[in-house]
Formats: structure tokens, sequence, C-alpha cells
């Protein structure tokens, strides 16, 4: 964070597409690099600064391959400046497809889980869940991916789903891997992280160092009401088909990312704060000048 810091001003990241959901369950979800780049510039027209990247295959499937990555890259600057933050997420151990995308193509920011946990979903209405699974994000795998966004200049991004995984950054500053101002992201309403409530943010941001930057990821039906919280408490905020596909009623499905990033615009005005421009974003999120 810079000294000139204005603390009306939020930062709006998008999360354009993720990996679980399908156009199964929203029609809007894009799959190849030309419907990613065109969803980040209906994302950036109103409002957002920054977009959140996962990489899909045309079939929509996951993929990590570098060469997608560097497609969507392409496709994204020739539409609009916004600023990329790359998914480094995987529930492998080897994590040489993201060092070699962190090394080549060179995002930004880069996404950076920062521990291990449960991470499933429940069915009330059918008892059971809809998956159940462990993401392990070992500290030889963090670090491993530290090391190459610091060969890369690539700024982390700290994807923090419980308070463990926050306190637990210390180390890695000991090390030397990371230095500050660092960047949070807090992630609420995951089974197995930390519960969708307002304390929640409190005590994250309690924990985290001074100074450092941090915005909410509410996932599902928490989604509004977490950035609503986070608007209050001064931090920024991430909407996007990734994390919510419903609009505030939670009946009517968005139809863009767009669509969603709207009402986080309206309704960080509407709390009295300002939307942060790009330029604004890359002096908060200490990025330095644009390449």
């Amino acid at each position: 964070m810079t000294t000139s810091r204005d603390s009306d001003l939020c930062v709006i990241t998008c999360a354009l597409t993720g990996v679980l959901a399908n156009r199964k369950q929203c029609e809007g979800i894009p799959y190849t690099p030309v419907e990613i780049a065109d969803e980040a510039k209906r994302a950036y027209d109103a409002g957002a600064a920054v977009v959140h990247i996962h990489a899909r295959n045309d079939d929509g499937t996951p993929t990590y391959a570098p060469e997608t990555f560097a497609a969507i890259k392409k496709e994204i600057q020739a539409r609009c400046p916004i600023i990329l933050n790359f998914s480094t997420g995987t529930i492998s151990e080897d994590v040489s497809l993201q060092a070699q995308t962190l090394l080549e193509v060179r995002p930004e920011i880069g996404a950076l889980n920062m521990g291990t946990m449960n991470y499933a979903k429940y069915s009330e209405k059918r008892k059971q869940f809809v998956f159940d699974m462990v993401f392990p994000n070992t500290y030889e795998k963090i670090v491993k991916l530290l090391t190459v966004m610091n060969e890369a200049g690539v700024k982390p991004e700290l994807e923090c789903f419980d308070s463990g995984h926050t306190e637990g950054i210390w180390p890695l500053i000991d090390m030397g891997l990371l230095k500050g101002p660092l960047q949070f992201s807090f992630i609420v309403g995951v089974l197995g992280g930390i519960p969708p409530m307002i304390e929640s943010l409190q005590l994250q941001t309690k924990i985290m160092p001074r100074g450092s930057e941090w915005e909410v990821i509410g996932i599902g039906r928490c989604g509004w009401r977490m950035i609503a919280s986070a608007l209050v408490l001064g931090g920024n905020i991430r909407c996007g088909l990734e994390d919510n596909i419903y609009m505030p009623d939670g009946v009517s499905m968005a139809r863009s990312n767009g669509d969603l990033v709207e009402v986080a615009a309206r309704m960080v005005r509407d709390t009295g704060r300002r939307v942060a421009t790009v330029d604004e974003a890359r002096a908060i999120l200490s990025l330095g000048a644009r390449a």
C-alpha cells in the first residue's frame, strides 16, 4: 500500500470463469480465450480493474497449458488495459506448468493458495455431499510457486481460506520469500474454511501484517453480503461467475460477468466509496508502472 492510499477507493476484481461451474449451470461462463477476453472487457467496462483467470479447453474442461494462458493474455490486452491475475491453483503437487506460465506469460499478479484444507460442498436438500476433497497446499508447494513468482516479477495474491492460512505466512516472510506490502484475499463460504461472517473478516484483517491490502471473496449465496461487509470494513472486493452466478435477488442468473460487476460497482458507490481505475488499482496493489 502506498502512502497516498485513499481509503475511499475500492479495487474491484472479477473472477471470470473458475474451474468448477459449466454452461449447464450458467450459459454465460466463458471457455475459450476469445470468450474469456470478451468477458474481461465487459467486466472492465462495468468497473473492474483486475480479472482473475483460470484457463479452459474449448470444451470447458480446465487446462494449465501455458500457451492457453498466453492466448488469453493476448486477447484481453487487445481489448482493454485491465490487470491480469492468473490462478496457480491445483490439487497436484506438480506445479511445473504453473511455474512455466508465470515465467513465460508473466501476469502482473499470481493467485497463491496459502494452506491445505478440506474443500467440500454439501446439499441440504439431498442430505449428501456434492463433492468432498482435500485441497493440498504444502509449504513445499507454496515455496516453489513463490520462488518462481519472485523470479518472474509477479505479485503474489495470498488466498487464505482460514485464519491459520493468514497466520501461516510468517515463515515465508522470515525466509525472505514474501515482502510487503502484501496482498490478501480472504475466501469465505467454502465448507472447510472460515465461515461467511463479518467477524471472520475482522479476525483475518487483525492477523494480516499492518499495511497490507485485502479483498473478500464470498463463494455462493453469501457473496453479496460479504461484499457489503468488506465495503464497510474498508476492503477491496471480488465478484464474478467463478464465485456466484446469481444476482442479489438469489433467483435471477447473471448473463455475464459484466452484470455482476455493475452491481458491485453500484454497491461501492452506495457505501460512499469510489471504484478504483486501473491506474489507481495499480498504485494501491503496488504493481508499479505498466509494462
